[in-house]
């Protein structure tokens, strides 16, 4: 499934990509007139973070009409000239499917309020007296919401959310609402999006609904089988953070076809503060190869936090400890909002590192815009608005993002001398072969060569008393060999090829008979041929 679904995905949030029509904030024609970047980069599929009409509270999550673009953003025109060109480029867009939940100031919600007899009252899910107002096992923001549970005095009851209160929860046990997701899935696929991104995939469903149950994953057949229905080549992708006993349910020839690797990706930033691959190894095993019709995405940063859930409460003191030192660098009790370039301290070998083990994790890479030239974040921004500063596209005025007048620019622009426009910029590094964007283009080149063999399964090991991770995958008679030293000492080791040739294709191993030596944070690719 994955050979033919998408290849490196590259993250879009509209309104801070890039400004075409000088009104302060970003729009759907700023990214058509970016695609040569994210082109060059090497990316074979676009996800377009929400556009859709919305009161913004939650970074347009908070939808309130699931068939429309904000004016914001431009129009349905605009978002025609993007699906053209896109695949003038072979690309591929996939966009949000925020089903969930919705908006307060959604239609649907506010006809519930109006109309508690009505047929909208039972697109959510509503209590005379709920189970607990402060309990907080199914509250996403913990440290922001007290509980799941908001009074609403016009209906006069309570209802279900498991965001924030002004984004209720959708019950998806209701028919009409799945045939509400039905039409927006059609109206989407027939504009020429090639799939979608399940918004919060793993706590779809009603209070008593446990993620992962043979009800949950029932709702999520219903909707694949939407998708199929209508494109068959079209793809959803999950967000869901879920336990690893539970999260492979959701992957599957009639379910997800590809879901965001939560586990590996809080491990692989245990493994960063630790400087040992022993993390990355063990989360790989413990969900263990993807089936044969599903794979997972590896991301180094999303947009939201970096989500440590999934750690044990010591070793997410540990990471927290080291990646984000100051309290304000953390988010839900559980998250950091930095970026990833501050959060390695700018230090380009191990920048390095983490794009080329990205790349060499079998499965799909995802880079969010902005991580390929190592951009900062701004703590002065609240939440998760702090990674969500403009595009530096060069180290003019606003960073190349927009023409607007100073008073018209409603997105941060980073001041800070280190990770600020004059130092990180697409246009400067376009011009230096050894900047972090060229190794970015070098490293997917690398990975698209390789395609078809690191979707599949692999060898996922750890070497050098656990400072080297080595992954080895093999199909057709091919076999693709990474190691990768995550210490910041060298690391001396028994060759795992030894007996074969090995060609190297990326990066640097050094030794002989039989021994290899990785420098502090260095890596190689080999492509192996018995002897």
């Amino acid at each position: 499934m994955t050979d033919r679904a998408v290849g490196p995905i590259y993250a879009i949030d509209v309104g801070t990509f890039r400004d075409a029509n000088a009104d302060g904030i970003g729009d759907l024609q700023g990214v058509v007139a970016s695609l040569d970047h994210v082109e060059r980069l090497g990316a074979r599929a676009i996800w377009l973070l929400p556009f859709y009409p919305s009161p913004n509270r939650d970074n347009g999550y908070d939808v309130a009409d699931y068939y429309g673009v904000d004016a914001r953003f431009g129009s349905f025109g605009d978002f025609v000239d993007l699906i053209a060109e896109t695949r003038r480029r072979n690309m591929r867009v996939i966009i949000d499917l925020v089903i969930n939940h919705t908006s307060d100031q959604h239609p649907w919600f506010r006809a519930a309020r109006a109309h508690p007899d009505g047929p909208f009252r039972d697109y959510y899910t509503w209590r005379d007296e709920p189970p607990s107002l402060t309990d907080q096992s199914m509250q996403v923001f913990p440290d922001r919401v007290p509980g799941s549970w908001t009074w609403d005095e016009a209906v006069g009851a309570f209802f279900f959310h498991q965001f924030y209160p002004f984004q209720p929860t959708l019950n998806h046990r209701n028919p009409a609402v799945a045939d509400e997701v039905r039409r927006m899935v059609n109206f989407w696929l027939d504009l020429g999006v090639s799939g979608f991104r399940v918004d919060a995939a793993g706590h779809i469903g009603e209070p008593d609904l446990e993620p992962g149950s043979d009800e949950a994953i029932e709702i999520v057949r219903r909707y694949r089988s939407f998708v199929d229905g209508r494109n068959a080549d079209a793809v959803l992708l999950g967000e869901a953070d879920l336990p690893a006993d539970r999260l492979g349910r959701l992957l599957g020839e009639d379910r997800l076809q590809l879901l965001f690797d939560f586990i590996g990706n809080a491990n692989l930033y245990l493994a960063f503060t630790r400087r040992s691959a022993e993390p990355i190894a063990r989360a790989y095993a413990s969900h263990g190869p993807p089936p044969a019709n599903g794979g997972w995405i590896h991301f180094l940063r999303n947009l939201d936090e970096v989500d440590l859930e999934r750690l044990t409460d010591d070793e997410r003191r540990e990471v927290m400890e080291e990646l984000a030192p100051e309290p304000r660098m953390r988010i839900f009790k559980r998250g950091i909002r930095r970026r990833l370039a501050p959060m390695l301290d700018g230090d380009m070998s191990r920048l390095r590192l983490a794009f080329s083990i990205l790349c060499a994790l079998p499965g799909v890479p995802m880079i969010v815009y902005g991580d390929e030239i190592g951009m900062g974040d701004d703590q002065s921004q609240p939440e998760r608005e702090a990674v969500r500063t403009a595009m530096q596209w060069s180290s003019s005025r606003a960073a190349g993002f927009s023409e607007a007048p100073d008073p018209l620019l409603r997105v941060p622009i980073i001041s800070d001398a280190r990770y600020g426009p004059e130092t990180v910029n697409v246009a400067d590094q376009e011009r230096d072969p050894d900047s972090l964007l060229s190794f970015v283009r070098a490293a997917l080149a690398l990975r698209l060569e390789h395609q078809q063999l690191l979707v599949g399964p692999a060898t996922v090991e750890t070497l050098a008393d656990g400072r080297v991770l080595s992954t080895c995958a093999a199909r057709d008679g091919e076999q693709l060999m990474t190691v990768h030293n995550l210490g910041d000492r060298s690391a001396s080791f028994d060759a795992p090829w030894a007996g074969a040739e090995a060609s190297v294709l990326f990066g640097h191993v050094g030794g002989g008979e039989g021994r290899a030596v990785l420098e502090p944070y260095g890596f190689c690719w080999m492509r192996l041929a018995r002897a």
